[in-house]
């Protein structure tokens, strides 16, 4: 494991969002979902998970879920991720979103 300073973990912008849509992704090479997510002050920004074996379409929206908000936009085909969305690995390497215990405000930083 490499440490890093408080100031390298000042620069993750990590943020709740609320999840307001959730779309099939046909177009991705693994199973996965579009997701649009309400930052707040931040906006509403689109990307994409791959968490279509813990989670359905319906059950995501309204989810409140930690983004990392400040990296690059990257390009998935013909779509444009504007943050990344977070989560742990299970026993069989799927994925389960991070999120937290009770609601707080989107746009919030983790501090």
């Amino acid at each position: 494991m490499q440490h890093i300073s408080w100031g390298d973990f000042e620069k993750v912008e990590l943020r709740i969002g609320t999840i307001i849509e959730a779309t099939e992704f046909p177009e991705a090479k693994k199973p996965a979902y579009k997701l649009r997510v309400d930052f707040g002050e931040l906006g509403i920004k689109n990307s994409s998970a791959q968490i279509t074996k813990h989670y359905t379409l319906p059950e995501l929206i309204g989810r409140q879920i930690i983004g990392v908000v400040n990296f690059p936009k990257k390009q998935i085909g013909k779509f444009m991720s504007e943050f990344l969305v977070t989560g742990f690995a299970d026993e069989n390497g799927d994925i389960v979103l991070s999120a937290v215990e009770r609601k707080v405000p989107n746009g919030s930083k983790l501090i």
